[in-house]
């Protein structure tokens, strides 16, 4: 995904990301989206799990 963005599209990124919410809620609002990934990383895992102990029953 990153890999099509390129670094100077990510730069842009950033710095639109940067100007908008300002210096102060830039960590507060990576921090909740590193959780939110963390969380549907975790429930996708769990609905894999239950998905092979049914293929196994």
């Amino acid at each position: 995904m990153l890999s099509s963005i390129g670094i100077p599209g990510l730069i842009l990124i950033l710095t639109i990301a940067l100007v908008i919410f300002g210096p102060k809620k830039l960590p507060e609002i990576g921090k909740a989206a590193g959780q939110t990934l963390k969380e549907f990383k975790n429930s996708a895992r769990d609905l894999t799990e239950d998905h092979d102990e049914k293929k196994k029953n």
